[in-house]
């Protein structure tokens, strides 16, 4: 199925004015997609490209001139998908949810979903392109508390020793996991890295973040000597010379074995190899690294409100959700180590 008209809008909202990732806005799509193809089944529509976009273009006019749609009532049969979208009720949202539950999909899955629709739907509400917002009559599951999952230190160690030193790729990928585990980086984050956020002198990185906001983070010594190492070989090899070349209007940090930026996917399966190398869980992912650095912060006594400022946090709240390992290794220690801590 195509994309309507009213969808391309929206992500491009995300993108223009919220500063949303590609990637999360490809996201926000693919779920508002799977709620156009619910529909077209619903009402029986055969989306014609044409028939959406004159139907589009009909609701943005008459939202110019203050004329909204009308919400579905009983027997609503809409002419076109976007019709079905635009006079919406929470009963049509309902069964949308309803067909959600009845194939299995994870509480987890369908609070995305549900997210996605509110996101939508005060979007188009606050465009005068819906009748309303019916998302509000609609309530999130409740889920349960999934912590995020940290490895130990040992374990860290063992994986920051896997690449191989000697050639400019294995240190690229010392560097790079270095990094990640020193800093706290979103991978996102990691690989927008250009040569001139590097501050050796004042050990630090200048980190573009979620919604385009800007942090400095420090830069631990093991970090520093690992890009340093890196660096070298990168200026001393033919292959990568002109890569950090001056003229050059980007200079992404971690380059490629092409010479150009990493992928996000690249990053991935770089950490897979070196799991696998030395013998660790494979579900560990680059964002474990992240939350192995955040729980290892507070393990030592840093305070939440740096942490947060280090993650590059919105909210304090998204970070406590740390407290409850910190919390939960304290506990799991005071059973093992107190005599009188569990009755015998």
């Amino acid at each position: 199925m195509f994309t309507l008209p009213i969808v391309d809008m929206f992500t491009r909202y995300l993108g223009d004015e919220r500063h949303f990732s590609p990637y999360t806005a490809r996201c926000y799509g693919a779920d508002l997609r799977q709620y156009m193809e619910y529909l077209a089944a619903e009402f029986k529509i055969k989306p014609d490209e044409s028939h959406e976009k004159s139907a589009t273009n009909k609701y943005a006019e008459d939202a110019r001139g203050g004329k909204r749609p009308t919400m579905a009532g009983n027997g609503f049969a809409p002419a076109t998908l976007t019709d079905a979208v635009c006079q919406a009720s929470a009963d049509v949202i309902r069964g949308f949810l309803a067909h959600l539950g009845e194939n299995q999909y994870s509480a987890a899955t369908m609070a995305r979903k549900i997210a996605t629709l509110r996101s939508f739907y005060k979007w188009a509400d606050r465009k005068a392109m819906a009748a309303a917002n019916p998302m509000t009559l609609i309530r999130t599951p409740r889920q349960g508390k999934r912590l995020p999952k940290a490895i130990t230190i040992e374990q860290i160690e063992k994986l920051l020793a896997a690449p191989d030193d000697n050639d400019v790729l294995g240190r690229r990928d010392r560097a790079m996991l270095e990094t990640l585990y020193s800093t706290g980086l979103r991978v996102s984050e990691l690989i927008g890295l250009e040569v001139e956020d590097l501050d050796i002198a004042g050990e630090a990185l200048h980190v573009r973040g979620k919604g385009k906001k800007e942090r400095i983070v420090p830069l631990g010594s093991h970090a520093i000597n690992a890009i340093n190492r890196y660096a070298e070989l990168v200026k001393n090899d033919p292959r990568f010379a002109q890569c950090w070349s001056q003229d050059r209007k980007l200079r992404p940090l971690f380059i490629n074995k092409h010479g150009g930026r990493l992928s996000s996917r690249s990053v991935r399966r770089k950490l897979d190899k070196y799991l696998k190398q030395v013998g660790l869980d494979p579900t560990i992912s680059p964002h474990t690294l992240r939350h192995s650095f955040a729980t290892h912060l507070l393990d030592n006594g840093a305070d939440l409100r740096s942490v947060q400022e280090l993650l590059g946090h919105q909210s304090l709240s998204t970070t406590q959700v740390y407290t409850h390992l910190t919390t939960q290794r304290m506990q799991d220690a005071f059973n093992r180590s107190h005599p009188r801590a569990q009755a015998s």
